[in-house]
């Protein structure tokens, strides 16, 4: 099948390319508005896309047997558009791409931005919350957004983070005869509704007294609504440092607590995917709040105990164990989880833990870290240190 990306111009922005794999189509697939897009004298059968849309993706190379097939995706179908979800379901080599220029494209050369010095956020059909992590001083951003409301949303988030004086552009319908913007601040955005067709910029301000949240490990411990069971800042830190987190690789956190490890893993790189596994209810309901709210939504919440709660997980990349080392089998399960080269990563506060720790590192080999942390704090009129309890950390690659 064929794939050409059409703009708001139409057929008139169309490269010869795509106007020939057009023409010589016999079926033509696309949303209503794209197809209307096209003059009357192009022949081939319009078949608009029904909802939801995923099935009749799966079921296209039989539904027209025997027939040019032609879909038709708005600007770059690789794009965050329907040329990539086509490639991911029968392949590259059975579907040809003809590309228009992108939204972020045109939004770039409307801007005068270096599209190189731009953070593109796509965001339809996806948690607003997903743009956080990418809101820091200086930054310029462009949404993808999914209808007329996501420049409103994106105001909002950023206004609730401390970022109000965000400069922000909603660009629509760019391109085409009907192109225009709508500008104004996250802190007084004025149009609650704008153009399905459309595009947020925002260059990212920060009000005063804003403390950033940087994507590095090692948030700090406020960030998180917590009942106390958090691995604090400065551990967090080390330990996320020992799991070594990577574009597109799977984390395990097992007796998750507030989810911090987790989170902080998921916030290094949009592509990285974590599972918080949580016995406590009510902490499961925590970490999923804390998730939402730092902006990784996407993070899996598992409510039960492990090692039970481990069965039918997907495998992960990298395992961390914050408390219980010492039931029975848990360890064992998060072994013979890892493939070779997995990760795993257990802390340890107690003598009984540090003892479980020291036999399986004894079997297993890797490294055996003893952390002491202590924060000056106020003693009569001087300044003391107070030690938080030690803290031992086993990190072994399988």
């Amino acid at each position: 099948m064929t794939v050409v990306g059409i703009g708001a111009d139409g057929w008139d922005g169309l490269s010869p390319r795509g106007r020939r794999a057009i023409v010589a189509a016999e079926v033509l697939r696309g949303s209503a508005r794209q197809l209307a897009l096209l003059p009357a004298d192009v022949v081939a059968e319009r078949v608009p896309w029904p909802s939801p849309l995923v099935p009749a993706l799966r079921a296209l190379p039989t539904e027209h047997p025997g027939r040019r097939v032609v879909v038709l995706a708005s600007g770059d179908p690789m794009l965050s558009g329907i040329g990539g979800s086509l490639v991911r379901l029968f392949g590259p080599a059975a579907v040809e791409v003809v590309p228009h220029p992108s939204s972020v494209t045109l939004a770039c050369a409307r801007l005068g931005w270096a599209v190189e010095d731009t953070t593109v956020v796509a965001d339809v059909g996806r948690p607003i919350e997903l743009l956080t992590p990418h809101a820091t001083p200086g930054r310029r951003l462009l949404v993808l957004g999914s209808d007329t409301g996501t420049p409103a949303l994106v105001a909002g988030l950023l206004r609730s983070g401390g970022y109000g004086g965000s400069r922000i552009v909603a660009l629509a319908q760019l391109g085409g005869p009907a192109e225009r913007s709508f500008t104004g601040t996250a802190a007084h955005w004025p149009h609650a509704e704008t153009d399905a067709l459309v595009i947020t910029a925002v260059e990212v301000v920060a009000d005063p007294g804003t403390v950033p949240l940087p994507t590095v490990p090692g948030l700090p411990d406020d960030a998180y609504a917590h009942d106390g069971q958090l691995t604090k800042r400065d551990v967090r830190a080390v330990t996320l440092a020992r799991l070594v987190p990577l574009p597109g690789q799977l984390l395990w956190d097992v007796g998750a607590g507030a989810g911090s490890i987790g989170i902080e893993w998921m916030r290094v790189h949009p592509s990285c995917r974590a599972v918080a596994v949580e016995s406590d209810p009510v902490r499961a309901g925590r970490i999923a709040a804390n998730a939402t709210r730092l902006g990784v939504p996407d993070l899996r919440v598992v409510a039960g105990r492990a090692p039970d709660a481990l069965t039918g997980l997907p495998q992960p990349d990298a395992v961390f164990v914050g408390g219980g080392a010492t039931t029975p089998l848990l360890l064992d399960a998060c072994w013979a989880a890892l493939a070779p080269g997995g990760r795993l990563v257990v802390n340890a506060v107690t003598v009984q833990s540090e003892a479980v720790l020291a036999g399986w590192h004894a079997r297993c080999g890797g490294s055996l870290t003893r952390l002491s942390v202590a924060h000056a704090q106020p003693v009569g009129g001087f300044t003391g240190w107070r030690p938080a309890m030690p803290v031992t950390i086993w990190s072994v690659v399988r």
